[in-house]
Parts: C-alpha cells; structure tokens; sequence
C-alpha cells in the first residue's frame, strides 16, 4: 500500500450527498478508505436541503475553518459542515450557493477571460454547477491562504466541480490540483448519437464537434481543467486514449472504480443467495410463461442485462442481434436448455400489465391453498411411503380442494396466446426500438422458442410490484450477467456481478473490461471480455453469440466453477487495492512543477 504525502486532502464532486449518477458509486464505495489513508480528508459537495436531511449528520464548523465560513456567509456564500452518513463516515462541507447565483454573468466573464470558456449558450443544467464550483474555488482559495505552507490537494471529479479548480488557477492558488473526467461530454454524445466514436477519434476537430452538437460549454470547460491541473486522470485506460484525443492531454494516472470486497458474501456464501433468489425469480417465471405453456425451470438459464436505455451505448442493439441467432441454434439442435433473457432497461411506461397481474394473482391462489393443505399431504404422504402404495396426487390431496384447484387452474390458463414481452405497457410500445429489434429478430416468446424474453421497464426495488426484489438479490439469482457495451467508461456492473458469484460478459471497449483482460492471469474465465474494439459489429455479434452459445453447452459443475472464477477475479479490482492510484495521483501533484 503506498504512503501518501498529503496533509490535507479535499475530494470534490456535485455526487457528495447528491446521488446522481455513478460517481456517487465510486465516492461512498471507498469513503471509509480514504479517511483512513488521509486522517485530514474532507469531501466537499453542493448543498439540497432534502437530501441533506438524510445523509448528513450537521457538526459546528472546526476552529480551522470557523473564520473562513463567517467570511464566506457575507458574501452569499453558505458553509455547512458535518459528517455524511455512509461507511466511513467522513467530514464534509456542503456549499449551499443559491445566494451567489446573481453572480452568475460575472462568473461567465472570468472564466471566458480567463480560460476560453464559452458558456455564451449554456443553460441551467451548466449555470447551477458552475455557480456552486466557483464558490468552491472560493472556499478553496480561502484555506491555501490561511495554511501556505500545507501540503494541501484538492481533486475534482468532471467538469462539474472542475470549475473549482479553474477559480483556484486564476488566483495562483498553493492548492495543488488533480483532475478526473469519467467520460468526456464530447465522446458520450457521439457515442450516444449512434457513431462511430472510436474510428473518428484520429480525424476529430473537437472544437468543431462540440459546437455542432450543442456543448460547447461543457467541452470547453472539461479541456481548461484537463489543461490546468497538475495531474489529470481518467477512471479507464479506454477513457484515457478518448480523453488524449479530444481534450488534448493524455492521462497521467489511471484512477480506477474499486469496490468494497467485504461488503459482499464470500462463495460460499454466494452460492447460498443464488438458490434463495433463484427460487423467488423461478416463481415469476412460473406466471409469467406457464398460463401459455410449460417450461422447464430445471433446465432454464437467466441471463439479464441491467443498463440506461441507451440501445447503441449499451450494446443492447448487438445483444438482441445474439440472441436471435442463438434461438436459431438452439431450435435447430432441439436443445433441452431454455434461456431466458431479462431486460432491465428503464422505460417510458403505463404500470404492469393487467394480464401479468391476474397471472399472478392466480398463481399465488393457487399456492396459497395448496400450502394450506400442507399437513393433510405431509401425513398422506409419509402413510403411502412407508406402506410401499403407489404415489397418487388424488389420494393425497382431498377430492373436495382438487376439484375447487382444477377451476382456479382453467382461468390460469390462456389458450392460443403467447407471453407478452414486457412486464409494463410501454409507451408507443409498437414503435419502442427494442421491441422493433426483438420482433425482427423473431424473438416473441412462442412456444419453440429455446430463447424467451421479459423487458423489465421499472427500476429494481423491493416494492416494483412484480418481482419486489433488490438488484443484488436478482443478481444473485441469475446465471450470467451480459453488458456488451460499445460505450462503457468503466462499467460497475459486471463487477458487482462476480463479487456476488455471478459469471458476466463485457467488451474491450468498458473500461473494468480491458482492465480484467490486461491482468495477468492463468485462470481466465468468470468474466468474458469479448473484442469490441475497432471490431464489426456482425463479426461482433457472431463471436457474442458464440460465447452465449458455448455456456448454455456447459455442465453444472463447469458453471459453477465459473462462478468461482469471476469471485476471484473481483477480488483485483478491491479498494485495498486501487485506492494506490488515488495516492499515487496525490503525491504526484505535489511533485509536480506549477
């Protein structure tokens, strides 16, 4: 573990109690880490008062910073201190800036004087961030004047708190300066738009494309920092080589997402939840399919990608492309496997499917009344084995209840129909781009099909209404975990899928993929980095298909070593581990020449 050398160490992000994105992963996931290795550590995030009330525990400010915050206040800037309510518990001062915001032109003029950047069109989703780093940058320059000669780093997390560090650099500030950019604006809108991002990156004018694109403010912002800091880093090598081209400067650190290793069940443990939740999910699929026609759950296989509706991005397209070549193998060798895909893709939708409910409903009557006769079929049960007599449900169950089941059953059953696609009624559910893909595909859940599959259009939670589960749990419960991303900076899922037991698949273009694919390691395997980059997509989409393909063809116990496998190999991407980039991007801007 390396030695950091800094003093005082601020970590700023608009993600500190302010869950907005993945960031917020990253900075809760290592929290308690950090305040270890940096006894003087401090995250600094932007104040809202509701969700302060949950995640701040409110301190009077420290002696060292009292001063400072009284001075703050008289000009319309408010300083809240406290400890956020997550592992670790570490200090932070919150900014509430919505006094500072008449500021907000003279702000625009020095940060264009200063640093070129263009905020000429912006709008609110750029003004709000930006007032709340520019006071930042003054609390920030406030503390480097009172303690000079403190070995003080700040770190900035996307352009977002970056302007932070752009007030620091404009008052020569003794605050020495890391930068993070976890995917550049530029290349996710591309990226996002459908084209080929990888193959324009030589040929690029970034200027050009920002302003065609309509984010200039953002583009300009995120090269001044990348610029001006004294380490810049990016959170993947794959965001690294995107970030040299457009912001012009290449990475000097690789700062890379860990996760907690002890927060997740050993696996053993693993094993233990996958049976549990396998069990809950099995259910679901039981009134899902079953009114329609039978499948054999003992035989079936879940596969779920859980991802943005983002249908290029997150390699949704190809996906889809690969399943249906796999129902055409699978329907060819008349294959006794079943795979069932789950999409948990958050969508525009109208609530849960009146026909799902009452499949549901049904089931659960049905369950109900036979757990009710549990005892009757316990004792009848136990009578026919010991006296050698041939195991019939009618004399197990008594004639009465088998005759009020058998009309419950009829109204379970829908004749001549097939299951629907989607949990939810989706919004312009014809015209939804992956319900057009799997129809073109011919993956409409028919009786043949070998591949079946549940778009899922609500956010995993206890209370969805369908599965009512958490998404480590159904996670856990599944077979193997699919993100085929085309744009993926880091990519947290997979990851959290082998610290849970579960096999996945990604792409050399995610960053937590080429990261696994570059560790030397002789047990390959748990985690499938497919090649992605400068690649086809339709000789993409047959080497995905032959991955699907090939672990469908696998046995229990070669299944089960996969699980294995991907455990260990999410043991490499712990904080006791990765936190080292942190420290070495630290040690470094000290080191570095202003």
């Amino acid at each position: 573990m390396g030695k950091n050398n800094v003093e005082i160490l601020f970590e700023t992000s608009y993600e500190v109690c302010n869950k907005v994105g993945g960031i917020y992963t990253v900075l809760i996931s290592k929290a308690a880490l950090m305040k270890e290795k940096y006894p003087s550590y401090v995250a600094i995030g932007p104040y809202y008062h509701d969700k302060a009330n949950l995640s701040l525990e409110q301190l009077p400010a420290p002696k060292e910073y009292s001063d400072i915050f009284d001075d703050l206040r008289k000009e319309g800037i408010e300083c809240i201190y406290g400890r956020w309510l997550i592992p670790g518990e570490p200090n932070v001062i919150l900014i509430d800036f919505k006094n500072y915001l008449s500021k907000t032109n003279d702000i625009k003029k020095e940060l264009w004087e200063a640093f070129g950047v263009d905020t000429l069109y912006c709008s609110y989703d750029f003004t709000e961030p930006m007032v709340w780093a520019w006071c930042v940058g003054r609390l920030l320059d406030r503390i480097g004047r009172k303690y000079p000669d403190k070995k003080i780093v700040a770190q900035f997390h996307e352009w977002l708190a970056g302007i932070a560090l752009l007030n620091l650099k404009k008052n020569n500030s003794t605050i020495r300066t890391v930068f993070t950019t976890h995917a550049t604006m530029l290349g996710r809108a591309i990226a996002g738009s459908g084209e080929d991002l990888y193959s324009m990156l030589d040929r690029i004018n970034p200027y050009e494309e920002a302003k065609k694109r309509g984010i200039l403010d953002k583009f300009t912002t995120e090269k001044a920092c990348a610029t001006n800091c004294e380490i810049f880093t990016t959170v993947s090598e794959i965001t690294g080589i995107e970030a040299e081209k457009i912001l012009g400067r290449k990475p000097e650190v690789l700062v890379l997402n860990g996760l907690d290793a002890e927060k997740f069940p050993t696996i053993e443990g693993t094993s233990i939840k996958h049976q549990q939740t396998r069990e809950i999910i099995r259910e679901f699929l039981a009134y899902y399919f079953f009114p329609y026609y039978e499948i054999d759950l003992e035989e079936s296989l879940n596969f779920f990608l859980l991802a943005r509706y983002e249908f290029k991005n997150k390699g949704i397209d190809v996906y889809i492309k690969s399943l249906g070549k796999l129902n055409k193998r699978l329907k060819d060798e008349k294959s006794e496997k079943t795979v069932i895909s789950l999409f948990f893709v958050p969508m525009d939708s109208h609530g849960i499917k009146t026909s799902l409910l009452e499949n549901k409903n049904f089931y659960h009557e049905i369950k109900d009344a036979v757990e009710a006769q549990n005892v009757i079929v316990k004792t009848r049960l136990i009578r026919d084995l010991v006296s050698n007599k041939k195991i019939e449900i009618e004399n197990l169950l008594p004639k009465d209840f088998i005759m009020s089941i058998k009309k419950t059953t009829q109204s379970f059953i829908k004749q001549g129909e097939s299951p629907p696609l989607s949990t939810h009624t989706l919004q312009n559910e014809n015209e939804n781009e992956v319900i057009v893909a799997l129809r073109n595909e011919g993956l409409l859940n028919k009786r043949e099909d070998k591949v079946k599959v549940i778009i899922y259009p609500v956010y995993l939670s206890e209370s969805d209404g369908v599965l009512n589960m958490k998404y480590y749990d159904v996670v856990s419960g599944c077979h193997l975990g699919i993100f085929p991303s085309y744009y993926e900076p880091w990519g947290y899922t997979p990851l959290e899928c082998g610290a849970l037991g579960v096999p996945s698949i990604t792409t050399d273009l995610s960053g937590f993929g080429r990261y696994i694919e570059n560790i030397p390691n002789e047990k390959k395997g748990g985690v499938y980095v497919l090649k992605r980059y400068h690649k086809s997509d339709n000789d993409f989409v047959d080497d995905f298909t032959e991955t699907l393909y090939r672990f469908t063809k696998m046995k229990k116990n070669e299944r089960v070593n996969q699980k294995v496998l991907a455990k260990e190999l999410s043991l490499l991407a712990d904080w006791s581990i990765l936190i080292n980039n942190y420290i070495e991007a630290h040690n470094r801007a000290l080191e570095a020449k202003r």
